[in-house]
């Protein structure tokens, strides 16, 4: 698991910074203000929670890990849903893509998040410290 949201996390926020760059150099001209705010504001999401499934990755070195898995999935499928999502619908104008279902999709995105968070938040009651087992400090 540690392996497997080590990549995730890293892949995520190597897409994040290519399509920030990606946005500021490329798209800004060819979209409206309010629509580059859509696409910026899709990669913020999807850097900070990048982080957040590094963070998993980490944590997954101790104590239990059903809570960790559960938060590293919700936060990929957030992105996936919630990025996603706005990318798809600030950039319409460009493909030419009949993308408008997609904006009830936004908000499972959200959902995904906030499951991430409580999971993560929830995985925090139990977890130890391996590091102190058998020095003295337990």
């Amino acid at each position: 698991m540690r392996n497997l949201f080590l990549r995730i996390g890293s892949l995520l926020g190597f897409l994040a910074v290519a399509l920030g760059a990606f946005a500021a150099h490329g798209l800004r001209p060819h979209l409206s203000i309010k629509l580059f705010e859509t696409f910026e504001t899709a990669v913020r999401y999807q850097f900070f929670h990048a982080l957040a499934i590094l963070m998993v990755a980490i944590l997954s070195h101790f104590g239990k890990k059903g809570s960790l898995r559960l938060a590293g999935w919700a936060f990929t499928a957030g992105v996936a849903l919630f990025s996603g999502s706005l990318y798809a619908l600030s950039t319409r104008e460009l493909h030419g893509v009949s993308v408008g279902w997609l904006g009830p999709i936004t908000p499972l995105g959200g959902l995904c998040f906030l499951i991430g968070w409580g999971a993560l938040f929830y995985s925090s009651f139990f977890h130890y410290d391996r590091s102190a087992k058998g020095n003295g400090m337990d």
